[in-house]
Order: C-alpha cells, then sequence, then structure tokens
C-alpha cells in the first residue's frame, strides 16, 4: 500500500472530532477539488505492507484511527487493513469522497462520505447510489463555498432522507472562502438535523499543512 504519511495527532472533523487520533494517509487521487487542502498527498509516499502500518501507529496512546487520503478507497488491500484494525481493537474511521464503491467495506467501520457540492468543480463524480451503504454508525459531510452549496446540499439532505439513515449529517466551510457566522446562520435557519464543524486542526495549528 502507498502511505503518504502516518501521524498521532487531534481529529479535526466529524463526530469524533477533539479526540487524539493515529492517522493513516495514502497517497493519490481521482479528485481534483477545487479547495483540495491535500494535494501534496496526489503522487508522494512509499509502500508499506499492512503490518508495516499497524506495526508505525501501535505506539500512539489511542485506539482511533482515521484512514484518509487522497482517496484510501484506491488501494486495493484497503478493505483487508480496515478489517484488521477493527480486529486490533481499534475504533475505525474511514475518510472517503463516496465516488468508490463502499459496498465491501466493514460494516463496523465508521464511513465518512464527503460529497462534493457544485463550487468542489467534483459534483458530477458523486456515486448516490453509495447511500443504501450507509447506516447510523456513518456520516455524511458536506463542504460548502457558497450558498449555492449549501441550497444543494440540502435538496440531498431532504432527497435521500440522510439524517434518518446515517448517525451525523455535517456542514463544513471552505476555508476562508465564506464567513463561519453565514454558515452558522445557513445551518440555523434551514430546519434540518444537521451539525455545522469547523476544521479543528487549523485553528490550533494555524499555517501547518502536515502532520496534523
Amino acid at each position: 500500500m502507498r502511505v503518504n504519511e502516518i501521524f498521532y495527532s487531534i481529529q479535526g472533523e466529524s463526530s469524533f472530532m477533539g479526540f487524539p487520533c493515529a492517522f493513516i494517509r495514502f497517497t493519490g487521487c481521482d479528485l481534483r477539488c477545487s479547495y483540495c487542502d491535500t494535494e501534496y498527498a496526489f503522487a508522494e509516499g512509499q509502500k508499506k505492507s499492512i503490518t508495516e502500518i499497524l506495526a508505525a501507529i501501535a505506539p500512539f496512546p489511542t485506539k482511533l484511527v482515521l484512514v484518509t487520503g487522497g482517496e484510501p478507497l484506491l488501494q486495493k488491500d484497503t478493505p483487508e487493513l480496515l478489517r484488521a484494525l477493527l480486529d486490533g481493537g481499534y475504533t475505525v474511521c474511514l475518510e472517503t469522497g463516496g465516488h468508490l464503491p463502499l459496498k465491501e467495506i466493514d460494516p463496523r467501520v465508521h464511513k465518512i462520505m464527503d460529497l462534493k457540492c457544485p463550487s468542489s468543480g467534483m459534483q458530477q463524480r458523486n456515486d448516490l447510489e453509495n447511500v443504501q451503504y450507509l447506516t447510523a454508525n456513518d456520516e455524511v459531510k458536506f463542504v460548502v463555498g457558497n450558498r449555492a452549496d449549501f441550497d444543494w446540499a440540502c435538496d440531498i439532505i431532504v432527497g435521500y432522507s440522510l439524517p434518518a439513515r446515517v448517525g451525523v449529517v455535517l456542514f463544513s466551510p471552505v476555508f476562508h472562502a465564506i464567513a463561519y457566522s453565514d454558515l452558522a446562520r445557513w445551518v440555523m435557519d434551514c430546519g434540518l438535523p444537521v451539525r455545522m464543524q469547523l476544521q479543528l486542526h487549523k485553528v490550533i495549528w494555524p499555517g501547518v499543512v502536515r502532520g496534523v
């Protein structure tokens, strides 16, 4: 498996925000979102076996792990790694764009599916058939850069009954694109059971790109 970085930090997003977490970031992504903040993961990385990955996170004083990218499902052995982590007693989160099949992912995994809003430039890559494989164990995230993104996301949330299907529906602002207070007001006014989140790691370590 081609790994970009493995590190220990505070989980900055999702319902696990604020918890100490081991991060496994894989190399490679077949999307090019307009706001991507991990472009360094497109190509940089080293090959590691599942055994080597497990050994790398073992010293971290946490049993929470996030498998991310890039796009981790481009690695053919990701489902096997997820099972190995689960069997090792870890709480496992998988962050994915949702354009690749989720059917074979172990149901014990907390899937965090990042549906792409129009301003990302990748809206056409969303595979909404993946919604059927989401459960109350999972989360859906929308990264919004403007009001049109927010309205589009609300239509998806209602049309696919996401609050009844998943544990949490999340809204994140594109960093520096919209005011936090604007997104807060939209969330408050929409009447949907959704949660606003910020990227906590960018608040704690402003300007630090890697390893957080």
